[in-house]
């Protein structure tokens, strides 16, 4: 291959910038403990609702709040309504940042994991499609199997122990993202029956203060939080869904730096937020979601109804195949060639990875039926048995590669001069050789010393 075309060949999945690099693993870092925490609360949730299923019903139907304002709900609406609203603004953020300083800040960047993302909720809706039309199930629920849990995804690479190099992280990371932002639309325009236009008019008037605010440099949290609760509260009343604020005011906050900024408005207050969506908002989301009940019958029509059927079949083979082709015609389109560190099989363990669809799948099992109790629980169930197949899965095949995964991570995090950086990124750096060299030089000369101290004390000369 010529020199001119390895320089036009674009690296598909290739190393990170260092700022990019240092940003996902932060990122992920939160959402892995978020991760075993949503998993702990689904396992609560499911012992809670088939030990004491009365008194998860309860607790999960108690209402409070202001009926005056329209807010007089459940305990279950609220976790839905109220926290996955943080939820969606920490995706909101995420959006923002991708588009203008992640990976999605390019056209050819982002036509991987858009490429990606769009195909990895197109097949699954399809497959959901097919396997319903041909039995006469529902098509309501044919968005449910279109989401990507990234905590749940991280908690299983967590459990298992798999240290996926950096390229597949933030593939995985920037795919769940984009599959937010799609998420949060089909939310928006599809789940959207009625609408209170005065109540919709008055949350728009209020995000636009909170952008003229944001223009005008005011600071404060006692200024934006107040602004939001009003935001959300009319988001809610208009009907249409209250997480649709949450992404908004998100994309609103500036994520580049200025002079004299070491990190940018967003990436600030998304620190602060993300412990809080990921270590509460959505394990409590997913303690008063998840809590089926589950017993061999119940199991059973997970596979003999159709719109249960969907939900898994998408999931599990829609969620790959759509992740994993729309990353290969991505790669054919743009004429990428894959990191030569990688596999395609590595590829496909990851789009088997996508396959785990856990908090916005059930929030949108229950926006499609929520008409028929019975069924947003077997479909509940569906989200629940499709994601653990998926990550069994995906187990099973990052664990064949696991090895290979240990040594490419290990090297992308040795730092022998000890300068905080990690020396993949200061290799064509002269300095970098010469602390390097001044390193080994200073090691050497005190095996130097030991070496002589061990022969005056009649150390034999060779072994």
């Amino acid at each position: 291959m010529s020199e001119t075309r390895r320089r036009r060949t674009a690296v598909l999945l290739g190393r990170l910038s260092l700022p990019e690099r240092n940003y996902v693993a932060d990122a992920l870092r939160t959402e892995t403990v978020g991760g075993v925490l949503l998993l702990l609360a689904a396992v609560a949730s499911l012992i809670w609702a088939n030990t004491l299923h009365h008194s998860y019903e309860a607790a999960s139907d108690f209402h409070f709040g202001p009926s005056v304002l329209g807010l007089h709900l459940s305990l279950a609406h609220w976790a839905a309504d109220g926290l996955l609203a943080v939820f969606f603004f920490v995706a909101g953020v995420e959006l923002k940042r991708e588009l203008v300083a992640g990976e999605l800040r390019t056209p050819s960047a982002a036509a991987l994991p858009v490429i990606a993302a769009l195909c990895g909720m197109a097949v699954p809706a399809l497959v959901y499609t097919l396997v319903n039309g041909a039995s006469g199930g529902s098509l309501r629920g044919w968005a449910v199997p279109t989401a990507t849990d990234i905590a749940f995804a991280l908690a299983v690479l967590a459990v298992i122990g798999t240290a996926l190099p950096a390229a597949l992280r933030a593939f995985l990371l920037t795919l769940a993202v984009v599959d937010d932002l799609f998420a949060i639309l089909i939310i928006a325009v599809f789940f959207t029956s009625t609408i209170d236009f005065v109540a919709l008019i008055g949350a728009a008037a209020c995000l636009v203060l909170f952008w003229l605010l944001l223009r005008a440099g005011v600071h404060g949290w006692y200024v934006y939080v107040p602004l939001a609760l009003v935001t959300w509260a009319l988001m809610l009343n208009s009907g249409v869904h209250a997480t649709i604020a949450g992404v908004a005011m998100g994309l609103m906050l500036r994520c580049t730096t200025r002079a004299g900024e070491r990190q940018s408005p967003g990436e600030r207050i998304e620190h602060l937020v993300r412990p809080l969506s990921a270590g509460l908002a959505v394990p409590l989301f997913a303690l008063f979601s998840a809590g089926v009940t589950v017993s061999g019958h119940a199991l059973g029509d997970v596979f003999g109804k159709p719109e249960t059927l969907g939900v898994v079949a998408g999931l599990v083979v829609g969620k790959t195949v759509g992740v994993f082709g729309g990353t290969w015609f991505a790669a054919r389109f743009t004429r990428a060639e894959l990191n030569p560190d990688l596999k395609w099989p590595d590829v496909f363990a990851v789009s088997t990875l996508a396959g785990i669809g856990f908090t916005v799948s059930l929030l949108i099992g229950e926006l499609a039926f929520d008409d028929d109790p019975l069924l947003t629980d077997e479909v509940k169930a569906a989200v629940l048995v499709g994601s653990v197949i998926a990550a069994v899965l995906a187990a099973t095949l990052l664990k064949l590669r696991n090895n290979t995964y240990r040594r490419l991570y290990d090297n992308e995090e040795r730092d022998e001069d000890g300068d905080g950086i990690p020396d993949i990124y200061e290799e064509d750096e002269p300095a970098y050789h010469l602390r390097m060299a001044e390193i080994l030089e200073r090691k050497a000369a005190e095996h130097r010393r030991l070496a002589q101290l061990a022969r005056r004390n009649g150390g034999p000369d060779n072994i």
